[in-house]
Order: structure tokens, then sequence, then C-alpha cells
């Protein structure tokens, strides 16, 4: 096939392009195919088993490592395991288990500042400027972005993780410095216009919260975990027994991520699903909160959340339709994982709802 139009005549030239036409509209739709994630397309396509745990070793025979289920549902609470706990070793998954939560903090961390509001200690209408004056000429409109923009991800801030070279492996190395990472980057969206996700926000609230005297860890314990007795829950990696930590995968890499301490309120706890779900079912049901600290919460964020590391995947959500409770924790993150940690999430209730 001659491909220089130019030296064609005017009608080639036309069959030439209808021919090319042809063979890109062919090329396109496989080319496409690439990016369709059949190892979720496969298991959201198979027959929905008749319980949980047939669910579980179904996922387990295919890419998740281990993973952890957690029901609270009609006052019962119900434990599920599949997998590994750690592979190297050949210890199976324990639904005890300890694991990193990643970005379920964030839920923690949004009780505490509305309990902190309540009392008078903060004001969603601080600005960072305000409660930061160090970090004024640092962030791209500081004077204007107040405490409850940074709750609900409406600051503009740049997510510092999002750096190209932010260091998963070390956190704590100086590559991965919140403030050198966005110190003097330009606002994403003016404040207040929009939502869009940046861990950013909530390393700047347990910033704002330390300048009442204590971290972010101490409001937790003492506003949540000692009033609801929550003894398998813990601020961050360095607080716990290694051993009780549920080791973490990524998808083409023989590392073990449980070592890794990512100590930010952005995402640091480390804790069993019945806790997790324990607190959530606290949250939901106004046991943890009065009145009015629970008005103010369902105003400012959410009953539910995902959390991500590399080598952990959690959900934990409350779904009212079933009354449940739902956390699910996989040991397992990489190429194309988090679309099937969703769908065997959403098989799992699918079986509860098939079981009311």
């Amino acid at each position: 096939m001659n491909w220089d139009l130019a030296k064609l005549t005017p009608a080639a030239a036309r069959r030439t392009f209808r021919r090319a036409l042809i063979v890109l509209s062919t090329l396109l739709p496989l080319a496409s195919l690439w990016f369709v994630p059949w190892t979720m397309l496969k298991m959201a396509l198979q027959p929905l088993p008749a319980t949980i745990q047939e669910q579980l070793d179904y996922a387990t025979a295919q890419r998740f490592d281990g993973v952890v289920l957690y029901v609270s549902q009609g006052g019962q609470e119900n434990f599920f395991a599949s997998g590994w706990n750690d592979k190297d070793a050949q210890l199976v998954a324990r639904p005890d288990a300890l694991f990193k939560i990643a970005s379920l903090t964030k839920l923690y961390v949004a009780v505490v500042v509305a309990k902190l509001v309540g009392h008078g200690q903060l004001s969603l209408d601080g600005t960072v400027a305000a409660y930061l004056p160090h970090l004024a000429t640092k962030i791209d409109n500081a004077d204007r972005i107040t405490l409850r923009m940074l709750v609900q991800h409406r600051s503009g801030i740049p997510n510092y993780t999002d750096a190209q070279d932010y260091p998963w492996h070390n956190p704590g190395l100086p590559a991965g410095d919140v403030m050198a990472i966005i110190s003097g980057q330009s606002a994403v969206f003016e404040p207040g216009t929009r939502h869009q996700y940046s861990n950013t926000n909530y390393y700047l609230i347990g910033e704002i919260i330390k300048t009442l005297g204590h971290d972010y860890g101490h409001f937790i314990r003492q506003d949540i975990l000692d009033p609801l007795n929550l003894s398998r829950t813990f601020i961050s990696v360095d607080q716990v027994e290694t051993d009780d930590l549920m080791s973490g995968y990524v998808i083409g890499q023989d590392h073990n991520w449980k070592g890794v301490n990512f100590a930010s309120p952005a995402g640091s706890i480390v804790a069993s699903a019945q806790d997790v779900g324990l607190f959530l079912r606290a949250l939901v049901d106004g046991t943890l909160m009065t009145p009015a600290e629970q008005a103010l919460y369902s105003e400012l964020y959410a009953y539910g959340h995902t959390g991500l590391l590399p080598g952990y995947s959690s959900i934990a959500r409350y779904h009212d339709e079933l009354d449940a409770v739902v956390v699910q924790f996989v040991n397992t993150s990489g190429t194309r994982m988090w679309s099937e940690v969703e769908t065997n999430y959403r098989r799992v209730l699918r079986i509860l709802s098939a079981n009311l």
C-alpha cells in the first residue's frame, strides 16, 4: 500500500485514506483490550456463591494473597479469613490480625476534629495561615483555606504522595518531607470551589491539632480508643509487635511491606478488622459522640472510607439497607488490583443481601 499521499491522484489518496481508517478502526478496539481488568471481570462474572467464605476462598485462589472480613449485622459479629497472613512463613490469614488501615485513619481524625470543634478548641472557619502562620508563605491561599476545607478535601492543596519520587519504601527519607514537596507549588484549584482528595489536607490537620499541645494520636486515644475499649487499634506500626501485623504484598514484587511506617494522620493507624467495625458502628449509632457532635460530623465527613498503602487495601463502610458494617482487608495491592478489591467487597454485600 502506497502511504505517500502527495504522490497519489485525488481518487487514489481517498481510497488509501479510507483503508487506513478501516485498519485503525480494527486495531484500536484490540489495543483497548489491554486496559480491561480481566481478572476483575472474571470475578464479577462468576456465579455468586452461597457463603462469604466461599467468595473469599475464590479471591485468594486468584490474586489476593490474603483477605480478612468482618461483618456486624443484626447485633451479631461474624469473622472470616482466607489465604496468607505471611506467605513466606506459610502462616494462614487470621481474622484478628492487625492491618495497616491507611486512609481509614481519616475517619478517626475527622471525629477528633468534630469533637475539638464541639469543645470550642478549634474552629472550622479558622484558616491555615491563622493556625500555622509559619506556613502562610509556603502554601497557596493559606489565608483562605479553612479547617473545614481541609477535612472535606476542598482546599486545592496538591497531594504530596503524588510526587513522582515519593519514597513509599521509606516515607521518613528527606524525599518524603511533606513541606519540602508542596512548598511553593501552585494550588490545584481555588479554595472551596471543588473536591479533590489530598493527603496533604490531613497532614496539615495533624499540624493544627499539635497547636493544642498534643498530637492527633493523643486525641484519637482519648476520644475514641479508650471510650470504646479498642485494645487492638494503634496509632502507628512502631507501636505493635511485628508478628501481630499481617504481611503486605505488591503485585510483581517480592518485598514484604509490613515493616514500612507511614507515620501521618493521613493514614498511620494499625488495627484489627473487628476494632475498625466497632468504631464505625459506634460512629453510626451515635454512641461515640454527643448529638451536637454527631450533627457536626454528619455535615463534615463520611461514614465509610477506603484505604490504600503498598501491600494493604482496605474498605470499611456502613450499609443502611442491610444495617451492616462491613470491613474488608486485603494484603495485596498493585497493578489493577483495586478493581478486584472493590468487586470482591460488592459480591460480599450481594451475599449478605441474599441471606436477609
